[in-house]
């Protein structure tokens, strides 16, 4: 157990019908004692774990307001210390009142994690497990939801021990090999032994695989809206938004910069970008906007390139086309309740959708599609999937070293060289889970966590 009692409030601030303050550490029952009085008479510390008092947070003989105190004693509780949460209403002012009366009592301000950093540092949950726990508080879909409720509930965890319990076997066959050379050492048949390690590097690569996609519904694609002016650029973004987003008019050229919203297509979350309309022009204003557009298809992740399906396509059309062939680009062609009027045969070799963003039409289809060029839509959320750079990083580590571990073992060196490549990327895994970690590492990721986690 840490030495410092740690507290802070764990509810979002402002007004609410309860809001909660947690207390965690060896001296969190004997603080709460001595600010919440409950009417039964009995003190915090005489109650048994998974216990209720209903009572009153007091200053003195001052009563700062009524309220329940749960307590939870080591190991059984969240953060594997003995731990008290007080649930009094939810206003600003009482919270930060009834925080600063605990704080004045021997408790101290936890920093930004420090309750999940706990839970962590004393067994209670793995780092996969507890960098997830982000991920369920912000998730802005419920394919991110599932995906952080997946990790939270062991399914990177579960993946990675499996892979360390064959590493782990096939090191310690390697040591006793070394040490009695001349035995015959049950599991290091050569080719149940490189079975093992094609098995590792395997599981590793669906892992990694899985990736890209997993960051895609978990931050969302950077996604920008180009194409010529009065094309119906601004009416695709306000329908993908559900809001007039962009100013939408018969005139051409309305939309002079860049305009800004973040919508949720499907399962996935757009950064979205309306730029101005791509074409030649002499205006100064209009010229600005167009380079501020160019600019975006440069930096997007995904482009939505829209196209007026009631005329033939021009210089204009066929110049942005070359420009964003080579792109994540998604063909969009507007106005479908008119006649058509294009060559389809121009927009060969890439995606495309047709839609009537005026009348809503072939929004699904544009969500089929987004999910197709992510690589999220044969993605099961609820199965293991890395979350964060740091873990995609470890797992690159583990898989290098179990490939080097593979190209020892059939080019014919030592089983100790072997081994050496075995130890590497059993510690690149331990590093994931947090089994083997620096200071440094978990001080970086629970930092990102809010107060009151």
């Amino acid at each position: 157990m840490s030495e410092r009692t740690i507290a802070a409030i764990a509810t979002p601030l402002g007004e609410g019908s309860l809001g909660v303050i947690r207390i965690s550490g060896e001296k969190a029952l004997s603080v709460a004692d001595k600010v919440f009085r409950s009417f039964s008479g009995k003190r915090l510390a005489e109650l048994s774990g998974y216990s209720a008092a209903y009572g009153e947070i007091v200053d003195g003989e001052r009563v700062i307001d009524d309220g329940v105190a749960l307590v939870f004693k080591a190991p059984k509780s969240y953060t594997g210390e003995d731990v008290v949460e007080i649930s009094i209403h939810g206003g600003r002012l009482i919270l930060k009142e009834a925080l600063r009366l605990i704080l004045q009592n021997g408790a101290f301000l936890a920093e930004a994690g420090e309750f999940t950093k706990r839970a962590f540092l004393n067994g209670k949950l793995d780092l996969t497990k507890a960098e997830s726990i982000m991920g369920l508080i912000s998730a802005n879909s419920q394919a991110e939801l599932r995906l952080s409720r997946a990790a939270h509930i062991g399914g990177v965890s579960k993946k990675i021990d499996k892979i360390e319990a064959d590493l782990v076997s096939a090191d310690a066959s390697i040591a006793a090999y070394s040490d009695y050379p001349d035995e015959d050492i049950e599991g290091l048949d050569y080719h149940n032994f490189l079975t093992m390690l094609e098995s590792a590097k395997n599981e590793i690569e669906k892992m990694l695989s899985t990736y890209d996609a997993g960051r895609v519904l978990r931050e969302g694609i950077e996604t920008v809206i180009v194409g010529k002016p009065n094309v119906g650029k601004s009416t695709l973004m306000n329908m993908l938004s559900g809001a007039e987003r962009s100013i939408v008019t018969d005139v051409a050229g309305t939309t002079r910069d860049v305009i800004e919203d973040t919508v949720t297509v499907g399962d996935i979350t757009l950064r979205l970008a309306d730029t101005a309309g791509i074409h030649n022009t002499s205006d100064t204003v209009e010229s600005i906007g167009v380079k501020r557009a160019k600019d975006r298809i440069d930096i997007a992740e995904l482009v939505l390139a829209v196209f007026d399906c009631t005329a033939p396509l021009d210089s204009n059309d066929i110049s942005l086309l070359e420009s964003v062939r080579d792109k994540n680009t998604i063909v969009i062609v507007n106005k479908t309740d008119l006649e058509n009027m294009l060559d389809m045969s121009a927009f060969d070799g890439l995606r495309v959708v047709t839609i009537s963003a005026k009348n809503n039409s072939g929004y699904d289809e544009l969500c089929r599609e987004i999910a197709e060029i992510s690589g999220t839509a044969n993605l099961n959320p609820d199965t293991a999937v890395l979350i964060g750079e740091r873990q995609r990083t470890c797992a690159d580590r583990a898989l290098e070293a179990v490939n080097e571990a593979i190209s020892a073992l059939t080019g014919g060196q030592t089983m100790d060289a072997v081994g050496v490549c075995v130890d590497d990327a059993l510690a690149a895994l331990f590093e994931l889970t947090g089994k083997r970690v620096t200071n440094e590492v978990t001080d970086e990721i629970f930092r990102k966590f809010c107060v009151g986690k």
